[in-house]
This record gives structure tokens, sequence and C-alpha cells, in this order.
């Protein structure tokens, strides 16, 4: 079986399954290029990094992380073994992976079934429903993070509860933070645009304190957003990663990813709370050190609604072209 590396198909196919992965504020911000039909690099498309919300880049690797894993997926499916190459240039922030197409193998049953829930995963910011998510399906999505060289942490109530109170404490602080508000507010528009967040998307304001749910803060004429009361016990989690360097930001999403596409298998909703490591990597703080490692996402797991998709850029604006991307 030939690579779909080799192809225009098999690589606009890639890039439609790479292209539907999570990112911070649906930035997307990666690029691909394909060399000589052997292998793809991963990019980081640095002019849409967040540059107040993110000044380190973690969630852009974070993102670009979670592309890859598609990438590597959709790889498998068609019947080939990806090798995959983190930060291959130490002096190229901007080449984040090479994935090369090895020898064939037969996708596993839950491969193939992990990868048709690219396009039906979505990130759920409504209110849930009160059932828990089961300790069999939780023990799903800990050995979906664990395959990835990260460790999903799954809250009881009291620590859920100190987390929440957390969490509200760094949207006081980013409240104030004008620069954080006016970079929100330019990524959360309706329109006719392919990236950034709707106001489809964004969820009700809640009415819950602390809230379980990022509020954008997002108002336009005539527009209100509707208001609703969240779960009073949300389910949270963490993903930490061992270290809190690239190659850990990038491990991250890639776990991030197989979690993700794993509790939709399981029809387990997933919304995001990082307003606290918001806070922490725009004010250059670290984590106290913890024997379970950095905390690279803060996870509300749930039983939510149907909720639309966010939209996303088309394949062809995917491919590199060159002087696109700024190296920092």
């Amino acid at each position: 079986m030939s690579s779909p590396l080799g192809t225009d198909t098999g690589i606009r196919r890639l890039l439609a399954a790479a292209g539907q992965a999570p990112s911070v504020l649906n930035t997307q911000p990666w690029r691909f290029r394909v060399v000589r039909g052997e292998f793809a690099e991963v990019l980081a498309d640095h002019n849409r990094r967040l540059r107040v919300m993110d000044p380190r880049g973690r969630s852009l690797h974070v993102s670009c992380g979670a592309a890859l894993f598609n990438l590597r997926l959709a790889l498998r499916v068609a019947g080939c073994r990806p090798l995959v190459r983190l930060l291959p240039d130490p002096g190229d922030s901007t080449v984040l992976a090479t994935v090369r197409s090895a020898a064939t193998a037969s996708p596993s049953a839950r491969a193939r079934a992990l990868c048709a829930e690219i396009p039906l995963r979505r990130t759920n910011r409504e209110p849930y429903t009160g059932k828990r998510v089961p300790p069999t399906v939780l023990a799903e999505l800990r050995q979906a993070a664990e395959r990835e060289g990260a460790t999903l942490l799954v809250l009881g109530r009291n620590s859920s509860a100190e987390l929440l109170e957390y969490v509200a404490m760094a949207d006081e602080e980013l409240a104030t933070d004008h620069e954080y508000l006016a970079e929100i507010n330019a990524w959360t528009i309706d329109g006719g645009h392919v990236d950034g967040l709707p106001r489809a998307v964004l969820g009700p304001k809640p009415l819950n304190d602390p809230a379980p749910i990022r509020d954008f803060g997002v108002t336009r004429p005539g527009q209100p957003r509707p208001s609703a009361a969240f779960e009073p016990w949300p389910q949270l989690a963490v993903l930490t990663t061992p270290g809190d360097g690239p190659v850990d930001w990038l491990r991250a999403g890639q776990a991030l990813q197989r979690v993700l596409l794993t509790a939709s298998l399981f029809g387990v909703s997933v919304s995001f709370l990082n307003q606290p490591l918001d806070l922490r990597d725009m004010r250059g703080r670290t984590d106290p050190h913890h024997r379970r490692g950095h905390v690279q996402m803060i996870m509300r797991l749930g039983y939510g609604p149907p909720v639309p998709r966010a939209p996303r850029r088309p394949p062809a604006e995917l491919l590199y072209e060159p002087d696109e991307l700024v190296a920092v």
C-alpha cells in the first residue's frame, strides 16, 4: 500500500483530519509541509499565536500537538505506521515535528473508531446533566493520556470545588487586563470566518458563582447571550506532564486529543477552564513542585446536549507557502 503522503488526495485527507483538532480560541496555529512525498512537517504558525495570553507559546504547542495526533491517527487508519520526531531542529522554533510513513500496518479497531470521531468531536460549553462519568469510562480516559506520556487526574468533589474557586480568582484578575480581553474579543467574532469562536459555540452566560465554564464576556449590540444555570458539582480533571517545556507541551497536545476522541467515543462532553494557566503563563509564574507533574489543561467532563462545531480552515489553506511563517 502506498503512503497517502505520496498523492494529492491522500495529503488532502490527512490535512482535513489534522485541521479538525482543537486549538486555543480556535486559532488553528498550524501549517503542514510535505517533503518529496516522503514525510510531513508540522509547522507552528506564529502569526496565529496569542501574544498576550500565550507569551511562552505553550498553548500553541499544545494545539499543534493535537493536530499532530490527528495526523498520526489518519496515517494509521490509512494502513501506515507513523514515525514521529518532535522538534527535529532545536534552532528552528517553526518546525515542531516530522512524521514519516513507515511500513504498512493494519489499524486496530480502536484506531478506526477514534479516527471516526475526529469530525464529530466538539468542545461543549453548554450546561451538563447531573450524571457522573462512570469509573469504567474514566479509566479509559486515563489510559488514553498515559499512552501519550501524560497523566489525567480526575478530581473529587472537594478538590473540584477548590479548583473552581481558583478559576474564579484567575477570572477576576484577568478581567482587569484590557489587552487580554481585547485579544479574546478579537477571536470571538461572528461572520463568515474559518477560525475563531462564533457566538453559537460559546454557550450561555453562566449564572453559577463560581462558574464551571469560561465566560468570554462577549456582548454584541442587539445580540444578547442567554444565561443558564450550570451543574452545581462539575466533574473536573487536569492533564499533567512530567516537564514543562516545548516537547512536554507537544506531548500534552497529543494526549489531550487522544483523551478527547476517547471521550467523544463514549459520549462524554468536554470543555475547558484554563484561565489559571493563562494567568500563570502571562505573569511568568511557575508551578509548585508536584509529583504528578505540571498542569497543562483543566477539563470539565460530563454529558451535554448536541452543539455546533467551530469553523475550520479548508485543507488547502494548511499547506505551507514560503514566507508565510514568522519564526520567533
